[in-house]
């Protein structure tokens, strides 16, 4: 039986959306510390075995290409199925507040590759969807008894993550979702 991808493979999907590429050459750009590397690190031999999960998925596929005198190498690309499943996890805001800072910072990276609409769509998906937590967090607490303090902290703590969550999306549409005027 084979798993459904993890959120966060999906960024392993993006980034052979932009083009084919070896393994190595993946785990290079993510061991740069830049872009996606600044948000989401993995050892080679995760990297591989996630690989491994996505080929076996059906979202890509790999191909044996000659280097000269050098050992063949092995690079992978995105199938329809992997290229469908990545656009649509692209699009979707994150579900939990606790993946936000990983998932939603990768979705944001290939949003903003993809250009301003996309990532006004993806900004407004999470705005609704974090309105939604509070929402839920403060039916929780209205529902809860006074001599129970810290369940009301733990709740009041998470309110005020999502508070700031949305005033941070606020600062991506104005910084990525308004295009560029030369």
């Amino acid at each position: 039986m084979v798993k459904l991808p993890l959120s966060m493979e999906h960024a392993l999907l993006g980034l052979l959306a932009e083009r084919p590429m070896h393994a190595y050459e993946m785990h290079q750009t993510l061991a740069q510390g830049r872009a996606l590397g600044l948000v989401w690190r993995l050892k080679q031999s995760q990297l591989y075995a996630l690989l491994g999960r996505l080929e076996e998925a059906g979202y890509l596929r790999g191909r044996t290409e000659a280097q000269g005198t050098r050992p063949p190498r092995r690079v992978l690309h995105l199938t329809q199925s992997g290229q469908a499943a990545f656009f649509q996890w692209m699009a979707a805001p994150v579900e939990h507040g606790r993946d936000f800072r990983q998932e939603f910072l990768a979705k944001l990276f290939f949003a903003a590759k993809d250009g301003p609409e996309t990532v006004a769509a993806l900004v407004e998906a999470q705005r609704a969807a974090c309105r939604e937590w509070l929402h839920d967090l403060e039916a929780q607490s209205t529902a809860l008894a006074p001599e129970r303090p810290y369940e009301r902290l733990v709740l009041e703590f998470r309110s005020t993550q999502i508070e700031a969550i949305l005033q941070w999306l606020d600062t991506c549409a104005a910084t990525l979702a308004e295009p560029v005027s030369s």
